[in-house]
């Protein structure tokens, strides 16, 4: 069963059991509008898409229900499209400017019986667990990123402000220890000012007691006789004095 389908260009194109995504992609690569961003390659084996970022953004909205250039890729490379890379002398060519370059066996230019041979892989459920696990991996990736350079972020802040406060810290250390340099030497100053005193009276003490114990000692011997008994009879005239015998009493 055939049908036809016009393009945004007013291209008509035969429909055929071709899948709906080749049928627009031979509708958009026909189409002399978009050349300028997507056409054939001179040889008619393969087509190119110029500059990425305006196609996916002028171009795909109007065939496909989305403008992500990644999703386009993938789906070329769902119906076993191909990068073509130029090799020249061994050597990799830059292209000039945005050009990618895509083949397919069964995408030729004036032959569109042939898309009905382009067949879309079989996927498997462990090549969609597999390709849903890279996507969730990778956002997993991505977030598990965007909170470490936060953490990290986080950490360099703290970091920052631990190491002003260290500053601080060795300052008021470094004061302090002029402090106490200072009180030290105060102490220092005041105990030998304290020992100083204390032997300034302990010699003026040895030197009042050395008079005395000089007059206590000299003084009883240093008096006459005379004036000894002087002393004596003036401590005590009160008490009798002893008689001599006389010759009456013998």
């Amino acid at each position: 069963m055939e049908y036809h389908s016009v393009g945004p260009g007013g291209v008509m194109v035969s429909g055929s059991n071709a899948p709906a995504f080749l049928t627009k992609l031979w509708t958009l690569v026909e189409d002399p509008d978009t050349d300028p961003l997507i056409c054939w390659s001179p040889s008619g084996n393969s087509f190119h898409v110029f500059d990425q970022s305006r196609f996916s953004k002028e171009v795909l909205p109007k065939y496909f229900k989305h403008n992500n250039m990644a999703s386009f890729v993938r789906q070329l490379n769902m119906y076993g499209f191909r990068k073509v890379v130029h090799i020249e002398q061994g050597g990799l060519v830059k292209p000039e400017k945005d050009d990618t370059e895509f083949q397919h066996p069964y995408f030729i230019r004036g032959q569109e019986h042939l898309l009905e041979n382009i067949k879309r892989k079989v996927t498997t459920v462990s090549n969609i667990k597999h390709e849903d696990l890279n996507t969730e991996e990778m956002s997993k990736m991505i977030t598990d990123v965007q909170f470490i350079k936060g953490k990290q972020e986080s950490m360099d802040s703290k970091i920052s402000t631990l190491k002003h406060e260290n500053e601080a810290l060795w300052r008021e250390v470094a004061t302090l220890r002029q402090k106490h340099a200072q009180q030290q030497k105060v102490v220092n100053k005041l105990i030998q000012f304290l020992i100083t005193l204390a032997r300034s009276n302990r010699v003026l003490g040895v030197k009042r007691k050395m008079p005395l114990m000089l007059n206590d000692g000299s003084s009883t011997h240093s008096m006459p006789k005379y004036s000894r008994q002087y002393s004596l009879e003036r401590v005590s005239p009160s008490l009798p004095r002893p008689r001599l015998p006389t010759t009456r009493s013998v």
